[in-house]
């Protein structure tokens, strides 16, 4: 694909907050990557995406042994890798701040499930590939050049966070 615009911060942060769910890919220490899907609880204007994590997975070693990650969001027409390194955040009140119904299904022990931590995502660099006008303008697209044998064009861009 060509680069035919250019990628914003404001871009990435609205396509992150745009997707219910991400994938989470880790490094493990012999360097097998580990990817889960993730549901992101808040993304800031800085493209920092806030998680809750169940501390005692393979996600969470690999995460407290090598802190870098990719966050990749995949729709019609929409690809999205973003990279970047975790933080394990001890803040009570930001959880509470970000505690929901949904969150509550996967931790058994609500907040105050002894396995729950919090990690936040800041990001280095995004990548984007994609076409223009969201998932419905892209799905048309797609359609329309399977029909007539085009291109759908489309284009991807880089940008630092």
């Amino acid at each position: 694909m060509t680069h035919t615009e250019n990628l914003e911060q404001a871009d990435v942060v609205k396509i992150l907050r745009d997707s219910g769910y991400v994938m989470l890919t880790t490094a493990l220490d012999d360097g097998k990557l580990l990817a889960h899907p993730m549901v992101p609880q808040q993304v800031t204007d800085d493209a920092d995406v806030w998680f809750f994590l169940g501390m005692k997975g393979d996600q969470a070693v690999a995460l407290l042994q090598n802190p870098q990650v990719n966050i990749t969001v995949a729709e019609a027409g929409n690809w999205l890798s973003v990279s970047g390194r975790v933080e394990f955040i001890d803040d009570q009140s930001k959880m509470d701040e970000l505690w929901n119904d949904e969150t509550a299904a996967w931790f058994e022990g609500g907040r105050n499930d002894p396995s729950l931590g919090l990690i936040k995502v800041t990001g280095d660099s995004a990548q984007h590939w994609g076409l223009k006008g969201g998932k419905v303008s892209a799905l048309a697209q797609i359609a329309k050049a399977k029909v007539s044998g085009d291109r759908t064009g489309g284009g991807s861009a880089t940008t630092q966070l």
